[in-house]
């Protein structure tokens, strides 16, 4: 990609490859797969293996138990001198089986919807048109295509996958979807906590001194855990969802909420966890436990990744778009990359809106100029 001649080739090779995406994507939405299927989950692994077999990739699959498997895919000669670039995708979703009936594949005014059409089967479709068109550009390199079957559950099993085949790579590229028109140079990192609190059941109109309330004290760990939040450092502390009491006439014996933390550096991962094992009741006579931890670290903006962004800047004008940068709080499989210190460049997949919800879409008009822009990503990046 020296000149703006081969710019256009790239736009006109990809544009060529557009009839046969929309059919495949189709196809794909088609395949529910909710990451609570492996056999569902599978199906769709199938599908697209089966179309990466046309383009001569090498397939392994890492069989599960829990969840679909997940499979590697392997394009171009392992004799090459290069190192591969690695690309992340997924084909599991949140949405249950059945909701193509009150989410139908449809296009209508540029927009095409579906379940999981943005999040992220639309990406996972660019990736494999992209090695097709430097395929028919008559252009090599390694690439390999990592298709997790669990991310929406915080990738259990793919995470040692995703992370080996990193270091054997130049760069990493995550199909998840733009923000908004922008790609995704940072990330906040994860972590996930339970509070449970075991007091004193007592009869609240007879024996009201004897209990010891379990609700009560977790009203005051809330308070407590909510002050972690530091919104100058990019961290911050959400008591989601509490539970807790059985009935109004009963001091509570039990009570529990589920801490969402969200982190932008990497130091502070450490310095969070501190204070919650730190945490330590009200009252004394009610015990108080923590479990859970950091998820997914995060994707912080470091040298190679603004490199890699500087680079897509200027292939996208060359492809004749403008191209900026974004960091957002949500969280990827280029968290767990990006933290190995590897390159990491995010939000290479479709533009569109609604991931998990009902107006989940992608934005037709734009299919083309990233799926060549991922092309020519793949074909210069050393």
């Amino acid at each position: 990609m020296k000149s703006t001649m081969n710019a256009k080739r790239m736009l006109e090779t990809t544009q060529t490859k557009l009839p046969s995406y929309l059919e495949r994507l189709e196809a794909l939405v088609r395949v529910e797969s909710p990451s609570e299927d492996p056999a569902a989950v599978n199906a769709a692994q199938e599908r697209v293996a089966g179309w990466a077999g046309e383009l001569e990739g090498k397939v392994k699959r890492h069989r599960q138990k829990k969840f679909g498997d997940v499979y590697e895919i392997r394009f171009g000669s392992r004799r090459s001198k290069q190192r591969p670039i690695l690309i992340l995708g997924h084909l599991d979703t949140v949405w249950p089986h059945g909701t193509l009936k009150t989410m139908p594949w449809r296009s209508q005014e540029g927009k095409i919807f579906g379940p999981g059409v943005l999040d992220m089967k639309a990406g996972v479709m660019m990736a494999l048109t992209a090695v097709e068109v430097l395929h028919d550009m008559g252009m090599e390199r390694p690439v390999t295509l990592l298709l997790n079957s669990e991310e929406e559950v915080g990738s259990p099993v793919s995470r040692p996958i995703t992370e080996r085949l990193a270091k054997e790579s130049s760069a990493v590229f995550v199909l998840e979807p733009a923000q908004v028109l922008a790609l995704k140079t940072a990330r906040k990192g994860i972590a996930n906590y339970r509070v449970e609190i075991t007091g004193v059941a007592s009869h609240s109109g007879v024996d009201f001194e004897r209990g010891h309330s379990a609700v009560l004290e977790l009203a005051r760990q809330i308070e407590r855990i909510s002050g972690f939040t530091d919104l100058s450092r990019g961290l911050t502390v959400n008591c989601g969802v509490i539970a807790g009491g059985t009935r109004s006439n009963v001091i509570a014996a039990e009570a529990c909420t589920e801490v969402d933390v969200r982190i932008a550096r990497a130091g502070d991962a450490a310095r969070v966890d501190r204070l919650f094992q730190r945490l330590k009741p009200f009252d004394p006579a009610c015990r108080l436990t923590v479990t859970g931890g950091v998820n997914r670290p995060p994707m912080e903006r470091k040298p190679g990744t603004a490199v890699l962004f500087k680079q897509a800047k200027r292939i996208a004008a060359e492809l004749g778009f403008a191209l900026d940068e974004a960091s957002t709080g949500g969280g990827s499989d280029g968290n767990f990359t990006a933290a190995l210190g590897v390159p990491t460049l995010d939000g290479m997949g479709a533009v569109g809106a609604g991931a998990h919800a009902a107006h989940e879409h992608i934005v037709a008009e734009h299919i083309v100029p990233r799926t060549a822009l991922l092309a020519a990503m793949l074909a210069t990046v050393e």
